[in-house]
């Protein structure tokens, strides 16, 4: 017995070896600061959180406890001690798996490794998550830097023994840090792991977080290349599709108007139609102005790619005519992961340049989101106007931002230059997130389950907002000059219940409105008012119907338009007005879809052999 208690006595004390509790220490904190990240994917449920790491997916959950365990060596190592270092760790994640769970509360997807690249945006993130959260964040920032910066400071006067192991160890975790971050190299010894029993879904992020854990789905979207290479892909190929397309637009630039309209592409912060989701009704129509518009012209609604967000993406897709669907799934944000390793990338704005057209980007807002400064000189334009260079900066009531008639008015001002005819990009603000206490008085009462108020609110700024762009349209038509306008929602706002979302099919939330107007009034499609499109395809089709000069590629975006007038990862409208999660062409169809790939991989990554070839200028014999 006596032996026993001694055993016992000496296990005591060897499990208060210091050491000891330390290592079991930083073991639990690893351990639950994965569940804590699962937690916050899973909508806060620790049903689900323990499930993934207990049960269904253990050895995926164990693989990211891995890759954490070395992001913490890496602080600890760096900042010289374990307690600061195990702080810093703590704060990082706490603010990571808080930033997921927000944007999965508004946007529906998860976080992605680029989305870090937004931390400096102190406003717009203060306005997403609220000004106590947001203080409260830059409190434990600051002291978790103070701590660290105490920490390193002191760590210079330990011994020569503990900065060697220290300087080893540094090495050691940030060697290990950057080959797991090449996670998607197939021979990436941390991505076999996963592959032994991961189910990736490219078209489908939320899902890869789901099924893979957020460690998992984080380094999923770490760097990669925009596009595999096609198999099929050759110079040969290209040419061929090349003198296809452009023999097209040179026969029909033959009966082309020689005339240089100005043109307006408008696209409107979150602007949809509440009323056209199933659950939603009001006491009157908040787009009633807009639909009046509409129903004279071109119009119905457009497919978004995301829900609540992803301004940038549907801005770029508008812009080039190139797809997001085309892309690897890991490109999230083409503005931050993708023009920034590009010399040139053709656009509707560099084939108006072309033309002789002054191009003008305005943003009512900041220069630094999704660096439009660096895009839009890249794209070509000639100015960008912004919060602090615009003129017309008048707000709305309680609206902080920018209205939409003050951006118009900056519009209008741009086109009273007759001499040179004007392509203008207008991204709009007023209608941004955060839609409560915005206007005093409300003529918008809704019906719904959940967010009333924020649902009256929105109803009264869209109202606003149609009221704006009647008012634009008006003074356009009084310009000499012919001039075409392209308006569009980027996405909904994120302010539906989930009880809404159950109700609507998941379509119905990435649907906006659209609409093309011409002053003139001789759109070919002037009489279509049902139409459904995607953002990829509004040049080529503004074109076409306006009878402007066109290039090749604009007639092969025409031709992927009939065979799929709208699509997006996981979204797909056929012909026969039918949506699908998969895309389901006949041959022909699939020649347009393939060759569409083709021009798109050859531009992002390939030679460039149509760029060479002038596929983006208009043909002529």
């Amino acid at each position: 017995m006596k032996t026993f208690l001694n055993k016992i006595s000496s296990l005591f004390n060897w499990l208060r070896d210091k050491k000891i509790l330390l290592s079991i220490g930083l073991l639990l904190l690893i351990l639950f600061s994965n569940l804590y990240l699962q937690w916050c994917q899973n909508n806060l449920s620790y049903d689900l959180a323990f499930k993934f790491a207990f049960s269904w997916h253990s050895e995926k959950f164990f693989l990211g406890c891995a890759a954490t365990a070395v992001f913490l060596l890496f602080w600890i190592t760096l900042s010289g001690s374990v307690k600061v270092g195990s702080l810093i760790y703590a704060i990082i994640i706490g603010v990571l798996g808080f930033a997921d769970y927000q944007k999965m509360y508004y946007r529906t997807e998860p976080i992605y490794p680029d989305d870090l690249k937004m931390i400096t945006e102190f406003g717009l993130l203060r306005e997403m998550v609220g000004t106590l959260p947001f203080v409260l964040i830059l409190l434990i920032a600051a002291a978790g830097i103070g701590a660290f910066g105490w920490a390193v400071y002191k760590s210079f006067f330990k011994p020569k023994k503990f900065q060697i192991i220290r300087g080893v160890l540094l090495l050691c975790s940030a060697i290990l840090l950057l080959y797991i971050s090449d996670f998607n190299n197939p021979n990436n010894l941390l991505r076999k792991g996963y592959n032994r029993t991961a189910l990736w879904i490219p078209y489908s992020q939320k899902m890869n977080y789901y099924n893979t854990g957020f460690i998992g789905g984080f380094l999923y979207n770490m760097k990669v290349t925009a596009m595999d290479e096609p198999e099929n892909y050759s110079k040969e190929a290209i040419t061929d599709i090349v003198e296809k397309y452009n023999k097209q637009a040179e026969m029909r630039n033959q009966e082309a108007v020689e005339e240089q309209p100005n043109i307006i592409y408008v696209m409107s912060e979150s602007f949809s139609d509440p009323l056209a989701l199933e659950g939603i009704t009001a006491n009157k129509n908040p787009l009633a102005v807009y639909d009046k518009i509409a129903e004279q012209t071109y119009s119905g609604q457009m497919l978004s790619q995301n829900y609540g967000g992803g301004t940038a993406n549907i801005e770029f897709e508008a812009l080039t005519g190139l797809s997001m669907e085309l892309f690897n799934a890991q490109l999230t944000t083409p503005y931050t992961m993708l023009l920034p390793k590009l010399d040139e990338l053709p656009s509707i704005v560099s084939l108006l340049k072309g033309e002789g057209y002054q191009a003008t980007a305005i943003h009512p807002y900041n220069t630094s989101m999704y660096k439009r400064k660096d895009n839009y000189d890249l794209l070509g334009f000639d100015e960008f106007l912004y919060e602090e260079t615009m003129t017309h900066t008048d707000t709305q009531q309680n609206n902080p931002y920018i209205s939409d008639e003050a951006a118009y008015q900056e519009v209008m001002d741009l086109l009273e230059e007759e001499n040179q005819p004007q392509f203008v990009h207008l991204v709009t603000m007023q209608t941004h997130m955060p839609y409560s206490d915005k206007y005093t008085d409300l003529d918008y009462s809704s019906q719904s389950q959940g967010n009333k108020k924020t649902i009256d609110s929105y109803m009264q700024d869209v109202a606003y907002s149609s009221q704006a762009l009647q008012d634009f349209l008006t003074e356009l038509n009084q310009l000499n000059r012919r001039t075409l306008v392209v308006f569009w929602g980027d996405h909904l706002p994120s302010i539906y219940s989930d009880e809404i979302k159950a109700e609507n099919e998941e379509a119905a939330m990435h649907k906006t409105e659209f609409m093309m107007y011409d002053t003139e009034g001789e759109l070919s499609e002037q009489k279509k008012h049902d139409a459904v499109t995607s953002p990829f395809y509004f040049g080529a089709s503004l074109f076409e119907q306006s009878n402007l000069k066109t290039t090749g590629f604009y007639q092969l975006l025409l031709d992927v338009q009939r065979a799929v007038p709208a699509f997006e990862k996981g979204f797909y409208y056929n012909t026969n007005g039918e949506w699908t999660k998969e895309l389901s062409l006949n041959q022909t169809q699939k020649e347009y879809y393939e060759a569409y790939r083709l021009i798109q991989y050859d531009i992002v990554s390939g030679e460039k052999y149509s760029l060479k070839a002038a596929f983006f200028d208009p043909a002529s014999e």
